[in-house]
């Protein structure tokens, strides 16, 4: 009886609130036919599939393809080059927003602070082919406009998109450049609930403004530093094929080439499809247990978490 009337609760409840279940219907629709439907084709990882037949009529290899990725040459190197560029890319672009957000919440001019703001969002919105296009252009070994400066002042310049010990560097300081303003937003959404009165007191006793921003707005977004982290880790091998693509050639290939492009190439190009989902498996299962685990070590040292 007990659970009927729960039940009987739960449903009055949601027709109460019929409004705002059909509000976030399109997203929930969303992600059930796009993201949780297709889920149903990742058993060709474990089948030998051909179009001509289906997913169903395929032949079951098993673990077959994933033997095949693991005992190939080049696993190494992608997951070398995949895990050094998504480290290095965490390394500076994590935590540049924070710095930058620290020092917006400290200025005080107002149309100084919105123009620096509008000045370095800005680049988030440029499209990732916009963005490799201007990295070409600046950086061309024959016509780069930055290659070119260089030259005037007598030094030979590196070859930056050719020399695979700089496409890293190159990768992730664009990255940079392009996302770090759109990443303090978050952060000064969390420092504007720092309360006021405690940097009244702290003023009062004679804290200076660095003081009070390392030990009252730093500790505000501890919580927010910690969550965003751990999402962070828990895509450390999901580094996106569009922008490494769009910049990868022949002689940088050796640093170049990560699990996504491998897999572009193996599934579209190469029409290996069963291969390339075993790849792409493999590569979400070991950002999943990524994210479990750092989202426990989390949860036990800072009591901050995801659940």
């Amino acid at each position: 009886m007990r659970r009927l009337a729960s039940g009987k609760s739960t449903w009055s409840k949601m027709l109460q609130n019929w409004e705002l279940y059909l509000f976030v219907a399109p997203a929930v629709l969303y992600f059930l036919i796009f993201h949780y439907a297709p889920m149903y084709g990742i058993q060709i990882a474990f089948k030998n599939f051909i179009p001509a037949k289906g997913i169903l009529n395929s032949e079951w290899v098993g673990f077959q393809h994933f033997e095949r990725f693991f005992n190939s040459y080049y696993f190494g190197d992608l997951l070398w080059n995949t895990l050094s560029l998504s480290l290095y890319e965490l390394a500076i672009g994590f935590p540049l927003p924070i710095i930058l957000a620290l020092a917006f919440n400290e200025v005080k001019n107002g149309f100084f602070k919105k123009s620096v703001q509008t000045v370095t969002y800005a680049p988030h919105f440029i499209s990732v082919v916009v963005m490799a296009g201007m990295i070409i252009t600046f950086l061309s070994p024959s016509s780069g406009m930055l290659v070119r400066l260089i030259e005037l002042f007598g030094i030979d310049a590196p070859k930056f998109l050719d020399d695979p010990s700089w496409f890293k560097t190159v990768y992730v300081i664009s990255g940079v450049w392009q996302n770090a303003g759109w990443g303090t937003i978050i952060y000064l959404a969390a420092l504007s609930g720092v309360d006021p009165q405690l940097h009244e007191a702290a003023i009062v006793d004679g804290a200076s403004r660095f003081k009070r921003m390392l030990h009252i707005n730093l500790p505000t977004i501890v919580p927010t530093i910690s969550i965003l982290l751990i999402l962070n880790m828990g895509n450390v091998l999901g580094v996106g094929y569009e922008k490494v693509l769009l910049l990868q050639n022949s002689l940088n290939m050796e640093s170049s080439d990560v699990i996504s492009t491998f897999v572009y190439r193996s599934g579209l190009v190469n029409a290996q499809f069963s291969f390339s989902t075993a790849v792409g498996l493999f590569n979400s299962v070991v950002n999943a247990i990524l994210l479990v685990t750092v989202n426990q070590i989390a949860k036990r040292t800072s009591k901050t978490s995801l659940w």
